[in-house]
């Protein structure tokens, strides 16, 4: 896993989890607490709301992206950025500052003016982008959008999204977003539920990955919840995003998410890195994620069936039937292990698929057993189009 440095702060698996607070300049976003017209004002919110209260990132937005609204030209953006480049040099507190856009005339503005990275909503369908973050060598997050300049995050399956993280490149300062949200009209729910269950498909993309899922909605749906009342529901997909691998935190509740995502970190699975020894265990729990990591190395993604181990506990096993699936097993590479009642099933996908194959015909009720555990529990977790 890459780390990036964006202004000296480190964003990786070796960092804490980076908060990154909000502030507009745009009369028409939703969130008004953090609209500000005046500099004086912005500054004052800036250090009393989002930096003392531990965000460690400040992403400053010229235009909502609100799809019901109409896009701002580059011009448009420029004319509020010079309020936006006011704000930040009257910041009395530390912090790295982002300008959220996508065109590259105004990413570029802003880094000639005291801003530190880039947050690019339309994942470099400006293809000047990349070229500007890598040539002033600044930190860039990149959601996931059609390479329309006009349509941010309007993608709905998760491997369309994933291929999009991959439009016109990555800089070596790279952060992928997913781009949760309702981006585009054809966009669910249940998309977006996908997307943050399959969270760490996106580290095979080997950048720091940042969300964005404050107060959302596919989070809201299932607690039932207004957005006002959605603060629980926001940090509890907080921490679960860190322990899935997320590294920045996009949000307007800045002190509970940080607490959120440290709990997260805390209890996430501990793997093996030594960047001295160049070792690294991958944080792999599906044959989806090792395919995408097979994938980004050069490597066959056929043998993402036998990147992970399935366990599985069957019950109510005759001794005939028991001793059935232990010689399946034994020719397939897999283990059966247990004699109090309840037997184990241990191996790879693959080997567990073969052990299905491999059940003689008159072990009819063994065989539903283990052709609904190779189905269910291992295709499942195959990656559909990789």
């Amino acid at each position: 896993m890459q780390t990036v440095y964006a202004a000296g702060l480190g964003i990786g698996d070796n960092h804490p989890p980076r908060i990154m607070g909000v502030l507009n300049v745009s009369e028409e976003s939703p969130y008004k607490p953090s609209v500000f017209d005046d500099p004086a004002d912005a500054a004052s919110y800036v250090d009393r709301e989002l930096i003392d209260q531990g965000a460690d990132i400040v992403d400053v937005g010229l235009e909502s992206a609100n799809k019901r609204f109409d896009v701002l030209s580059a011009q448009q953006e420029l004319d509020r950025l010079d309020t936006a480049i006011e704000a930040i040099a009257s910041v009395s507190g530390d912090a790295v500052f982002s300008i959220e856009t996508r065109y590259h005339e105004v990413a570029e503005k802003a880094l000639q003016n005291g801003f530190d990275m880039v947050n690019d909503i339309c994942g470099f369908a400006d293809p000047k982008m990349p070229e500007i973050c890598a040539e002033y060598d600044v930190a860039v997050a990149k959601m996931a959008s059609p390479p329309d300049l006009t349509r941010p995050g309007a993608i709905e399956d998760v491997d369309d999204i994933y291929e999009a993280l991959k439009m016109n490149g990555l800089t070596d300062k790279t952060i992928v977003d997913p781009a949760f949200g309702g981006w585009s009209e054809e966009k669910t729910l249940e998309d977006d539920r996908e997307t943050f269950h399959r969270l760490r498909e996106f580290r095979g993309l080997g950048q720091p990955i940042l969300v964005s899922i404050n107060r959302k909605n596919f989070l809201r749906d299932i607690a039932g919840r207004s957005t006002e009342d959605a603060l629980a529901v926001s940090l509890a997909a907080t921490s679960m995003a860190v322990e899935r691998g997320a590294h920045v935190i996009r949000t307007h509740d800045v002190a509970e998410t940080r607490d959120a995502a440290l709990i997260g970190r805390e209890f996430s699975r501990r793997r093996v890195r030594d960047d001295d020894l160049g070792v690294e265990e991958l944080d792999v729990t599906t044959t989806r994620e090792a395919a995408r990591h097979l994938t980004r190395v050069g490597g066959d993604p056929g043998h993402a069936a036998e990147s992970v181990t399935r366990v599985f506990e069957l019950t109510d096993l005759q001794p005939e039937e028991r001793a059935a699936l232990t010689t399946a097993a034994a020719d397939a590479g897999a283990v059966v292990a247990g004699s109090k009642g309840a037997t184990l099933l241990i191996g790879t996908p693959r080997s567990i698929g073969q052990v299905s194959e491999a059940i003689p015909p008159e072990f009819g009720r063994l065989e539903a057993v283990c052709v609904e555990i190779s189905d269910l529990g291992v295709r499942e977790n195959l990656c559909r189009r990789i």
